[in-house]
């Protein structure tokens, strides 16, 4: 006998069920909000930090640039180290003899101490020094911040390792570094208190659950209007705390500008006075050369990000820009009800799916079924690993502006919505007019790419329908002589790996050696330029496609032709039925279940089929050729647009997706299957 469910089972009270799911929901709430908030509040912990590094650095730095060399250096770096108590090392290197001017570091002492030239084993410190002046004069000559001027590591124990280069008169003369001590742990949220958001609204609810009854409804109305005040109250209590960390944090990184500056005005007074020119050797008066005076420290500056722009959230003498920060504050908040908002929404839903019983229906099935499930699970645990996050992850990914400077910062602080969309589905500019009347068109557009692609997919499906159809009629008849010869020869194009077969088609059409230029010169004609215009550099790639598609058609249509029973045939000939009608009426309506799925399937590969445009083609010329899938790449790969190469992406499922169910429907092929 089969298993089945005891028919005697009571069923779980409405009660329980909505309480049972309010429990659920508000653990969801709670425990994810307590981690999305100690997330939160580490970072800020952490990004105080590394500001406050970043200060003492470039205080540092302005002090080093100004002393010179020699005992001034050494100096200046003794008496600023030893008003930094969190700064456990500090070197300085100079690019003019290679030489370690001044440390702090335990490890320099003895034969080691500074000055000396810098040994072998440290050439990585010379480097590092080397890739900021690069990183500046790659800034300054592109104009732009595309190189971080300040170098950040967090080593193994947690400390801090920075750089930043010293200039004088503009020109990167050595780099300062300090090594910081590993900072204390980042405050944690309350437990007791993300504790209280579950325990309060479950007791409550068990509370007025008595006064209501069984009655499903008031039920859950009341369980989703106390998880409504879970889910908003956390918000508010977690906003709350992220305001007063941020203010917190900005007061004292004002007061840390606010010291620095001070000490490095007061090493900056104990510097020796710079020394008075020598007298003629014929006794006359020294020529009097005023002495160049150092710009001013300005402290506003030091509170920079890794390009050495100042935030601007102090103005150097201890006094915060409340303005800015109450910006920044607003939209820290901004983002924690933009999640509130989904963590509620999700933690809803699965109040409604435990207190509507479809987790008791669930737990039901999986009883009854525990056998086949256990068989599924290692396969559905792959395909969520392998398929479904991936998916999802891009997905999400389409609504940022990720790119490959910025792929490090959480999805939250790159977060543009549907910008990327926007931006490739309302651009219409596929074509102007030039100057000379000439119409020019914009091979990046989104619509030209687009029908480039089905320009690309509907001539191979149909040729690859056609010839591979006609082929496997021919395969069909019967006494046909050395049939198993012609079906090995014709599927050997299937059989070879595509990029093999796409570099030797994109060498057969090369201009100078390629055979099919050889064969058109025999001819007596001149050689082509396959790859200069975009009808020709088209027709390679198509003629390479071609070859590879007609296999596949072929096979499945000499499968569906040997399961039509010769009976029909038999009888269409004794009612006088002509070849082409025996076609018509047998062959072709009886391929259709066959044929439709594999048209379906042939449109998707050919949409996207990468390897033959990227290697054939490589989208010659200026990108005419290219097509979807091979535009996305570049925007991924060669233009670094993660976000938009995502959002592309999408937007290529989206469209196989419409045609795919659109086909599909239209044929009704697959509904006897």
């Amino acid at each position: 006998m089969s298993e089945r469910p005891d028919e005697t089972e009571k069923e779980p009270s409405h009660r329980l069920r909505f309480g049972a799911g309010l429990l659920v929901a508000t653990l969801l709430v709670a425990g994810v909000g307590h981690r999305l908030l100690s997330t939160a509040l580490g970072e800020t912990a952490r990004f105080g930090e590394d500001r406050r590094a970043v200060v003492s650095l470039r205080a540092l730095t302005d002090l080093v640039a100004r002393a010179g060399d020699g005992e001034a250096v050494r100096s200046v770096v003794a008496g600023f180290a030893a008003a930094q108590p969190r700064v456990a090392a500090t070197r300085v290197v100079l690019f003019d003899g290679v030489s370690l001017e001044a440390s702090t570091d335990p490890a320099d002492s003895g034969d080691d101490a500074a000055p000396r030239r810098l040994k072998r084993e440290e050439k990585e410190l010379y480097d590092r020094g080397q890739r900021l002046r690069a990183a500046i004069e790659t800034n300054r000559a592109e104009g732009g911040a595309r190189k971080d001027e300040v170098e950040k590591e967090r080593l193994a124990d947690g400390s801090l390792s920075l750089a930043a280069p010293i200039e004088r008169e503009g020109d990167v003369v050595g780099m300062v570094e300090t090594r910081r001590v590993p900072p204390p742990p980042a405050p944690r949220p309350s437990l007791l208190t993300t504790l209280s958001y579950v325990v309060a609204p479950v007791v409550l609810f068990a509370l007025l659950s008595l006064v209501l009854g069984d009655r499903r409804a008031p039920l859950g109305a009341l369980a989703a209007i106390l998880l409504a005040g879970t889910a908003w109250g956390y918000a508010a209590q977690s906003s709350a705390k992220l305001s007063r960390a941020r203010t917190a944090l900005e007061a004292d990184v004002a007061a840390s500008v606010k010291e620095s500056a001070a000490k490095a005005q007061e090493l900056l007074a104990a510097l020796p006075a710079p020394a008075a020119p020598e007298a003629p050797a014929d006794g006359a008066a020294p020529e009097a050369v005023p002495a160049p005076s150092p710009a001013p420290l300005d402290p506003a500056e030091w509170d920079s990000d890794a390009f050495r722009r100042p935030l601007g959230l102090s103005d150097g003498a201890g006094n915060v820009d409340a303005a800015k920060v109450a910006a920044a504050i607003a939209s820290a908040s901004a983002t924690i009800r933009r999640s509130s908002l989904l963590l509620g929404a999700i933690a809803l839903l699965l109040l409604g799916f435990v207190g509507l019983g479809g987790l008791a229906a669930f737990l039901r099935t999986l009883k009854t079924h525990r056998t086949a499930y256990a068989y599924v699970v290692p396969a559905m645990v792959g395909m969520v690993l392998l398929v479904f996050f991936p998916f999802v992850y891009g997905i999400v990914l389409s609504f940022t502006d990720q790119t490959i400077y910025n792929s490090n910062a959480p999805l939250t602080e790159i977060w543009v919505g549907f910008k990327n969309y926007v931006s490739i589905l309302t651009d219409f500019r596929v074509a102007r007019t030039a100057a000379d009347g000439a119409l020019v068109f914009n091979y990046q557009n989104f619509y030209w790419t687009l029908w480039v692609t089905i320009a690309w997919t509907v001539t191979n499906v149909t040729y690859g329908v056609v010839v591979g159809l006609i082929l496997a009629l021919i395969l069909n008849t019967k006494g046909l002589a050395l049939k198993p010869a012609y079906r090995v020869l014709l599927i050997l194009p299937w059989a070879m790996p595509n990029y093999i077969t796409a570099l030797i088609w994109q060498g057969m059409f090369h201009q100078q050696f390629g055979v099919v230029n050889q064969f058109v010169q025999m001819l007596g004609m001149e050689p082509v330029s396959w790859f200069e215009t975009p009808a020709t550099s088209f027709f390679t790639a198509w003629a390479t496609n071609g070859w590879l598609s007609f296999p596949f058609m072929m096979v499945i249509s000499l499968g569906a032709l040997q399961s039509i029973p010769a009976d029909l045939y038999e009888a269409a000939r004794v009612d006088g039925a002509s070849r082409w009608q025996q076609f018509t009426a047998i062959t072709l309506p009886s391929l259709k279940p066959a044929l439709v799925p594999a048209i379906i399937l042939s449109v998707v590969w050919t949409f996207n089929m990468f390897n033959i445009i990227y290697l054939v083609t490589a989208g010659q010329p200026a990108g005419s050729t290219e097509i979807l899938i091979t535009q996305s790449y570049k925007f991924a790969f060669q233009k670094y647009q993660y976000g938009y190469a995502a959002a592309y992406s999408t937007v290529i499922f989206g469209i196989l997706l419409v045609y795919g169910v659109f086909q599909n429907r239209m044929t009704k092929a697959t509904e006897a299957i």
